[in-house]
């Protein structure tokens, strides 16, 4: 059984207090997001437990508590959101030199195979245009050198609510959205491929309809079933259905819940 925690909410960083409670008991209690009243109890305990794999901004607690996970021989992989962005659009964001700190600690620790940098989503607007994301991504590239070896990107998505929330700021003219198709971005792209290579880290897409092989950004999964088996041995080759249908991710059990994250980033699914 696989772990996510958690695509909903950042747990890592405003619930793990609550988390590490759930798994001192060996248990933990999950609402289905569509229908609150069901609610399923997924059990902690080891020999149920195959990797549990952290979504978050920072990743303080999870470096903090590494090895009680490590003693118990839980294994376990990283996945870090990290975008530099004004705090126009990520409003509670943790400084990025926290963050970049916390990875290159957890990546001694566990190994860089284990902490994942997301650059997730790349939005284009008057504030973050290709410029920006061409400076921004080579910064925080160069930085994260040797600390992660993998870096997943995605391409902001058309959330209804997001888009509201975008919509309120370009009436009140704090941002613009820009063309934010592949021909647009293609340059930019191709520029973060390659900052990336520089830096010694493969990259991927996660999720996207267009095909940026041609860029040389191969398709990819989150929730990776070939990197859990060489980290621990499960073979796990179901594909979780309950995704978008260009997601490669595995199945897996998620224990996090909807508009409980404290982050409110503008562009979010999950507010």
């Amino acid at each position: 059984m696989i772990i996510s925690i958690s695509r909903r909410c950042d747990i890592p960083r405003f619930q793990f207090d609550w988390f590490m409670e759930c798994f001192n008991r060996g248990f933990v209690d999950v609402a289905n997001p569509y229908n609150p009243k069901q609610i399923k109890c997924v059990s902690l305990v080891r020999d149920d437990v195959d990797i549990f794999v952290f979504w978050t901004r920072d990743p303080e607690q999870i470096l903090a508590n590494a090895d009680i996970f490590i003693q118990k021989g839980f294994p376990f992989y990283v996945m870090v959101s990290l975008t530099g962005y004004p705090s126009l659009l990520e409003p509670n964001q943790a400084p990025a030199a926290d963050v970049i700190e916390s990875m290159k600690s957890l990546s001694q620790k566990i190994g860089k195979e284990k902490v994942i940098w997301r650059y997730d989503p790349i939005i284009l607007t008057s504030i973050t245009d290709n410029d920006f994301h061409k400076r921004n991504f080579s910064a925080l590239a160069q930085n994260l050198e040797g600390a992660a070896q993998r870096v997943i990107i995605s391409i902001y998505d058309k959330y209804a609510k997001a888009e509201k929330r975008f919509n309120e700021l370009e009436r009140e003219g704090k941002l613009k959205l820009l063309d934010m198709s592949i021909e647009s971005l293609s340059g930019v792209l191709s520029d973060i491929k390659e900052s990336a290579q520089s830096a010694g880290m493969e990259i991927q897409s996660c999720a996207e309809n267009e095909n940026l092989s041609m860029l040389g950004i191969r398709g990819g999964a989150c929730i990776d079933a070939a990197l859990i088996k060489n980290i621990c041995g499960a073979e796990s080759e179901e594909k979780d259905k309950n995704q978008r249908p260009n997601c490669l991710c595995c199945k897996s059990i998620d224990i996090g819940a909807y508009k409980t994250c404290k982050a409110d980033c503008v562009y979010c699914y999950a507010r």
